[in-house]
């Protein structure tokens, strides 16, 4: 089997767009959460906070040509690409083009607006806002196609839309596609665009937060005092190679993706289930070939909801035994759904190479009923470590664990 390594990365986030930016900000005790004002017209939904990516538009960037099948989920998701290729040195590269480039690239739906769209049609009985690229623009699939439109990519695509798992679970499914030989070359990750429909979601099971006056005090991982997660939005791309080939034209390699599993818990479309996710930690920990104790810090998922946080932290024990350092990243950037696990892995990568771990912001006091572990507190914590888990887990009871390899 073949190794894998990450060589290029480039992202659109709620804190920024490259590593010394995000990377500021988050020393700070920044967060992207806000107080969303013009969500007060929706009477139904009880939050009213998010965090958005503010700023961000390619309408000068991209052709009305290029840009007419992309909605702002895809946008993001192609600029994110864009910046990866161009970081691993590839954006010329015929290798893009040949057949031995794929993607693997997940988001949890398409854009709203054409959604719509539809929707007047089948209420109204007619739409002006709908056209050609209407359905192209939403559905679930259309960041990995439009990827593959805009960089004329002829290889395998491998969708993935699973919720919070989708970034995740394509970078995992694309480091199997390099290391079974199916491609020299994988575009992997994830992206998701914030609407009210994302939250609506949440706030029906009574699991968003709704301390609407005070943003920067939420979400609160792990904490006693959490009461519920917050949407957020963007999207990040790993260019994932072969390490010969990696090596043989002179690229920068990140990190090596050692590890991958996934599997579903097959019990509750909603409660997580601490024995399936315990699992999946088990088999990417096989799959990587390693022992518990290789591993010297957990990226967690840590939504700041009860039962997910508990549930997690349970599995997360048992694999690890309380030793494990933990943090969960949606303190900063609220829960951005499909690409999560792709952002998540980004910045766990890259604080990895910087031996330098930030603290899950407003974490204050552990809930007594989560499990014992060496949760990161306060301030960063330096760590020189080896091997990185990152672990994800979504509705429908699917989970996702990655580990990566300090290069």
């Amino acid at each position: 089997m073949r190794r894998v390594v990450v060589t290029g990365i480039g992202g659109v986030t709620a804190l920024g767009d490259n590593w010394p930016a995000i990377k500021a900000r988050m020393a700070r005790g920044d967060t992207a959460v806000r107080t969303m004002n013009e969500w007060e017209r929706f009477s139904g939904v009880n939050t009213r906070l998010a965090a958005p990516v503010l700023g961000f538009s390619t309408q000068d960037r991209y052709s009305r040509k290029k840009g007419r099948t992309m909605g702002p989920v895809s946008c993001m998701a192609v600029y994110a690409t864009e910046r990866a290729l161009a970081d691993a040195g590839l954006t010329d590269d015929p290798i893009i083009k040949d057949g031995r480039t794929g993607i693997a690239y997940g988001s949890s739906f398409g854009s709203i607006g054409p959604v719509i769209a539809f929707a007047e049609l089948m209420t109204q009985g007619t739409s002006k806002a709908l056209n050609a690229t209407s359905y192209i623009q939403m559905m679930s699939h259309t960041a990995a196609v439009n990827i593959g439109l805009f960089f004329g990519v002829t290889g395998r695509i491998i969708p993935t839309s699973t919720a919070c798992t989708a970034g995740s679970m394509a970078i995992g499914y694309a480091y199997e596609t390099i290391r079974w030989g199916k491609s020299d070359i994988m575009i992997a990750g994830g992206a998701d665009e914030l609407a009210i429909a994302e939250s609506a979601v949440f706030d029906t099971l009574y699991a968003t937060s709704t301390r609407n006056d005070r943003p920067s005090t939420t979400p609160r991982p792990y904490d006693r005092d959490r009461d519920g997660l917050v949407i957020g939005e963007g999207a990040v791309t790993l260019i994932l190679e072969e390490r010969e080939n990696a090596i043989a034209r002179g690229a920068t390699q990140y990190a090596e993706i050692v590890g991958f599993a996934s599997n579903s818990d097959g019990k509750h479309a909603t409660l997580p289930a601490p024995e399936s996710m315990e699992v999946a930690l088990r088999m990417a920990l096989d799959d990587a070939n390693l022992d518990p104790a290789a591993i010297g810090f957990v990226s967690g998922h840590g939504t700041g909801t009860e039962w997910g946080d508990i549930a997690e932290t349970k599995a997360t024990q048992a694999v690890l035994g309380e030793r494990a350092p933990i943090h969960s990243l949606k303190s900063y950037f609220g829960h951005s759904l499909g690409a999560c696990g792709a952002i998540e892995a980004w910045l766990g990568i890259e604080m990895m190479r910087d031996e330098l771990f930030v603290p899950t912001v407003n974490l204050d006091a552990v809930d007594e009923r989560c499990a014992s572990l060496d949760y990161i507190m306060g301030a960063p914590r330096r760590l020189a470590i080896e091997h990185l888990m990152s672990n994800n887990f979504a509705f429908g009871g699917i989970n996702t664990s990655l580990v990566f390899r300090r290069v």
